[in-house]
């Protein structure tokens, strides 16, 4: 992905033959003369749609990367096309490789290939935002750079499915020879493709102080809008992406690309990642989130190697299922509420996801379809122990941004067998930064048998906070205690 390592126009779609159907979506627009006014109005109307764009970012399962060129397979693409659609997509991102494509002039064949994609993308209603430059780094090279882009993008150059070009994937503002060759190549994508909005983006990794710089150092030349690439903790996405949006102003900020590999927690806690960062955006007035991204990979599917966690962004599996994640983009992007639901606070969806194990070196929760409170679900700790500071316990977050001065309110319903130590509910602040704030704890269960007993916590969010964990703790504890039906609310 492009926030991870890995990440870093010959019209021939008759003689490739395109394996599209059905209703046709945008077409290219008829060749216009080109004035300042006309592509005044022509940008206006593609940053209109840009910027609430419900838009996906893809490669195939089988063929991430540049992979997806060379091992060209019109048939899966267009059904992959077909299934983003379904799930409420009106747009596309797909990233152009030139080594791939052929340098410094794109070869017949990997140009009919991005027609042919062109054309599929509107056959099934999506535009496409397109990336250049990905894998390549010849920054002393503008002349051949205007060559390669030109023959690539000049076929383009009145089409309505092409809604905008970013010039390259996750720019590092820091290498000088890059933000030189980035100033001098923004002009040349305005003249070949005009009207159409050119967009920059940063890694996620440098977050908001990579992403300031890239911004004064295209100062001169800036692009139409900016892309910002979210991969931080979704429980500070409200105060992150805040100041994104202060550092993009007055152009217009979306999200390029945001996403949590399944691998790397569960399911379950995807799918909460998701929906927060959409809450966050929609309570920020940030239109167009696209998520990365449409498929998990398969281990044979990409150029080179990966960490593992690395294969499991996808909304759907490898086989074509989809996740919990899926479902909750198609309600983010239809505007509907992305709630409590998604946090399985009865413990009744057959797992404990997405809730999250803290400390396990002490002691783990287990999910159990026996015992439960109500529902057909909860979780037990048992013979746990403890650090100086730390209680083993499981943790989740809110669905909807924490602020300052916040009152919040959680309980859960708790019962213990032979209990000992301490086992209570608690409230866990932090700040932006993520650093300790703070907590509010709960009283806890009883010491020996005990029946189901609520344990409650108010609060108030202390000054800076941007991020609130509710935790369910037993520590020290050589019997069982069982936790259900946690409620949490804010006022």
């Amino acid at each position: 992905m492009a926030a991870r390592v890995l990440r870093y126009g010959l019209t021939m779609v008759a003689l490739l033959g395109c394996m599209v159907s059905g209703a046709a979506g945008p077409a290219p627009a008829a060749a216009k003369a080109t004035t300042s006014s006309t592509v005044a109005a022509k940008l206006a109307r593609n940053l209109a749609t840009v910027s609430t764009a419900k838009q996906l970012n893809y490669y195939p399962a089988q063929a991430g990367w540049s992979y997806m060129w060379s091992d060209w397979k019109p048939a899966q693409i267009n059904a992959d096309l077909a299934r983003a659609a379904a799930l409420g997509a009106t747009s596309i991102r797909v990233i152009v490789f030139p080594d791939t494509f052929g340098w410094p002039t794109p070869t017949a064949t990997y140009a009919g290939r991005l027609a042919q994609f062109l054309t599929m993308a509107g056959a099934n209603r999506l535009t496409v935002k397109l990336t250049l430059f990905d894998w390549w780094g010849r920054y002393d090279e503008v002349e051949k750079s205007t060559q390669w882009a030109t023959a690539l993008l000049q076929p383009y150059q009145s089409d309505a499915r092409l809604v905008s070009v970013e010039l390259k994937n996750e720019m590092n503002p820091d290498d000088a020879a890059e933000m030189r060759w980035a100033r001098a190549m923004i002009p040349v994508l305005r003249k070949v493709v005009p009207g159409t909005p050119i967009t920059v983006t940063t890694p996620g990794s440098k977050k908001l102080e990579g992403f300031a710089r890239l911004k004064a150092a295209l100062a001169p030349t800036p692009p139409d809008y900016y892309d910002y690439h979210y991969y931080s903790d979704s429980a500070t996405a409200y105060s992150e992406l805040s100041q994104a949006k202060t550092i993009a102003a007055p152009a217009t900020l979306v999200i390029g690309e945001v996403g949590r590999s399944s691998t790397a927690s569960n399911e379950g806690e995807q799918a909460a990642y998701l929906g927060r960062v959409f809450n966050a955006a929609r309570s920020l007035g940030i239109a167009s989130v696209a998520p990365w991204t449409l498929n998990d990979f398969t281990r044979a599917g990409v150029p080179t190697s990966m960490s593992l966690d690395e294969y499991g962004y996808g909304l759907y599996r490898t086989d074509g299922t989809a996740k919990a994640a899926a479902a909750v983009v198609k309600s983010g992007w239809a505007g509907q509420p992305l709630g409590n639901s998604l946090l399985n606070l009865g413990f009744d969806n057959g797992s404990i996801g997405p809730w999250q194990a803290f400390s396990p070196q002490f002691g783990t929760a287990t999910w159990t379809g026996t015992g439960a409170r109500t529902g057909s679900g909860a979780i037990f700790f048992k013979g746990t122990s403890r650090s100086a500071s730390a209680l083993p316990s499981v943790k989740v977050s809110p669905m909807v941004p924490v602020k300052a001065g916040q009152a919040w309110h959680g309980e859960v319903w708790a019962r213990g067998v032979a209990a000992t130590g301490i086992s209570q509910l608690a409230l866990s602040w932090f700040d932006a930064a993520g650093s300790y704030l703070g907590q509010n704890s709960s009283a806890q269960v009883a010491a020996g048998n005990s029946a189901w007993t609520l344990l409650k916590a108010d609060a108030k969010a202390p000054a800076n906070a941007a991020c609130l964990q509710i935790h369910l703790k037993s520590g020290d504890n050589s019997g069982t205690v069982w936790f259900d039906d946690v409620a949490l609310s804010v006022a």
